[in-house]
């Protein structure tokens, strides 16, 4: 199923989803209305128990040239603070989304369109790539904390401060990217992961992510024993239980 709103489509497959930012005339920049679509789209995707994994793409030729520079020259003063406001809206949904998140790059990923990446689990660039804050040589502030998440603070102050563009392998080298893969092969590869994702546990992948987010902030002893704490409340479902128990008879049945 497929729909389409201004500025995004949305595709729903079995047990995993396919956002696309679909304003190409405008190189897929984002806009307010665009903003609150994935704000709505992703409060929608996530209430959805049969959507387990999603895949946030531009498609093979760009993903984002970053916000619509030409929409926030027309704003007024007195819309600023709620044109802001709304940005950190739809980038907190997406960040905090308790389903997998897979970012399919391929062409420009600069501004907006790099913050949108960072907020994304997995990142599968296209050898086209192009990732970059050039807002910071205008006088605005990049989004640093997710992208410090990924790469360390010294790479990110770097990357931020700078502003010069990063390729994909250079992207790759510094940990900001998982995979690189050619042009041809950026839909394929980002979809067979997603699937693989969406084959997976949902409950185990949103423990995942929220310990992902938790662990790093505690001691050690802390952490673990929030991990140990999360395998033993998953262990008490019952659909854990009967998957234990099918893999062990299948095993016994191999070695027979």
């Amino acid at each position: 199923m497929i729909k389409k709103g201004e500025t995004i489509s949305v595709e729903e497959f079995d047990g995993y989803a396919v956002v696309t930012l679909n304003r190409p005339r405008e190189m897929n920049s984002i806009s307010l209305a665009m903003t609150g679509e994935l704000e709505d789209c992703f409060l929608g995707l996530e209430k959805n128990d049969s959507i387990n994994a999603i895949m946030l793409t531009g498609g093979e030729l760009v993903f984002s040239a970053g916000m619509d520079i030409k929409e926030m020259n027309e704003l007024s003063d007195e819309q600023i603070e709620e044109y802001f406001q709304a940005v950190s809206r739809y980038l907190i949904k997406i960040y905090s989304c308790k389903k997998p998140l897979v970012a399919a790059v391929g062409g420009i990923a600069l501004g907006g369109g790099f913050n949108l990446v960072t907020v994304c689990d997995i990142i599968v660039a296209s050898e086209s790539a192009i990732f970059g804050h050039p807002e910071i040589k205008f006088g605005l502030n990049p989004l640093f904390y997710p992208l410090m998440n990924i790469v360390g603070m010294s790479k990110a102050k770097e990357v931020i401060m700078l502003g010069e563009p990063l390729g994909a392998h250079e992207a790759l080298r510094i940990g900001l990217v998982n995979r690189v893969v050619s042009p041809e092969n950026l839909m394929t590869e980002s979809l067979k992961i997603v699937k693989e994702l969406a084959g997976h546990s949902p409950k185990a992948l949103s423990a995942v992510k929220r310990i992902s987010e938790i662990a790093p902030k505690l001691d050690k002893a802390a952490a673990i024993e929030m991990e140990i704490g999360t395998s033993a409340l998953l262990f008490l479902s019952a659909e854990l239980r009967s998957d234990l128990r099918n893999t062990l008879q299948k095993t016994k049945e191999n070695k027979a």
